[in-house]
């Protein structure tokens, strides 16, 4: 977990040291060059919203993209429940509620 006022890409070397994975599928908060960078030496895939100021656009699978559209879907679900005030006082409790919220969407 990272206070709200971190860069998001602050915790992205420590979230994918030793993670094997294809592709990553992220927003535009992602699009920084060393990340892009780090993912072209692992010959992953890059599925990024990229930022109008990049000058050379990358290539970007329409059909992966999908998939993030659902995960935005599912975030904003998790906003009913209030989860992104994040008035839970420790990391623990605010995974576990988070678990919670999931469960209650799922069953829906």
């Amino acid at each position: 977990m990272l206070p709200g006022q971190r860069y998001d890409t602050v915790g992205v070397a420590p979230l994918i040291e030793g993670v094997e994975f294809g592709t990553l599928i992220a927003d535009k908060a992602f699009d920084s060059n060393w990340i892009i960078a780090e993912l072209n030496e692992r010959g992953a895939g890059i599925v990024i919203s990229q930022r109008p100021q990049r000058r050379n656009p990358l290539h970007i699978d329409a059909e992966i993209y999908k998939w993030r559209h659902l995960i935005e879907n599912f975030f904003c679900k998790l906003k009913e429940f209030n989860i992104a005030l994040r008035s839970d006082k420790t990391d623990r409790s605010f995974e576990a509620m988070i678990y919670l919220c999931s469960a209650v969407i799922n069953s829906r």
